[in-house]
């Protein structure tokens, strides 16, 4: 399946030669994609007939800043929902799928999530493989979806990220955390993030790392979707 990379934020320097870059983290989790990275922070956008499918990456940046390339992404993501194309959103692009098409995306009120996380799951798609009651995922946001978009229905979420996971119809299917991070990378950069996050936070999420995520599993979900449905 030929797929259009949309990477909004560069991996700080100094920590690309141990992590490696966007690109590099989702063709580890999507090895059965075909993957071609755009650069759309830096006003790289693909042409939507040229690709079968798109996954849209995390960002330090917020859905709701006026920022030039971020409202052409809101336009763009409107132009795949109109192609009938499939998308995946992590993170920050799961909240712009929300917010541009129709949705409400603000900071949370439980403040920053990071570390590993569960959710449970709160309804089971047919096409979901190895169906799970709950799972753990890396989490590293601020920003949350409050309201969704007409047609969303939620998968899965829990008492701190309500929204964790999302599809709408066939073609959009969504989730809050970081099923391409490592553990590793995760703690980088909540890490260099230490002042605005605060220490007894980051404490918490390294102690949550004694959890394995679920990173199989969630690879297997996004194939399932982008392939089975």
């Amino acid at each position: 399946m030929k797929t259009a990379l949309l990477v909004c934020d560069h991996v700080l320097p100094d920590l690309v030669p141990e992590h490696g870059d966007y690109p590099f983290m989702f063709k580890q989790l999507l090895p059965a994609l075909e993957l071609d990275a755009w650069y759309v922070c830096d006003g790289q956008f693909p042409e939507i007939g040229n690709y079968d499918a798109f996954v849209i990456t995390g960002s330090k940046y917020s859905v709701y800043d006026d920022i030039p390339w971020i409202n052409d992404l809101k336009s763009f993501v409107r132009g795949i929902h109109s192609s009938g194309k499939k998308c995946i959103g992590v993170c920050f692009g799961h909240q712009m799928v929300a917010e541009a098409l129709g949705g409400k995306v603000t900071k949370a009120k439980a403040g920053y999530l990071i570390g590993v996380h569960t959710f449970h799951m709160l309804q089971h798609a047919s096409w979901i493989p190895h169906k799970k009651a709950s799972f753990h995922m890396l989490m590293l946001c601020q920003d949350q979806v409050q309201e969704l978009p007409d047609g969303a229905d939620v998968l899965a979420g829990n008492e701190y990220c309500p929204v964790g996971m999302y599809q709408i119809g066939n073609q959009f299917f969504c989730v809050q955390g970081h099923p391409e991070f490592s553990k590793a990378y995760d703690q980088a950069v909540f890490t260099h993030r230490s002042e605005r996050i605060g220490y007894e936070r980051i404490s918490l999420a390294l102690e949550s790392f004694s959890t394995e995520p679920d990173r199989a599993w969630l690879m297997e979900v996004i194939q399932a979707f982008l392939f089975n449905t």
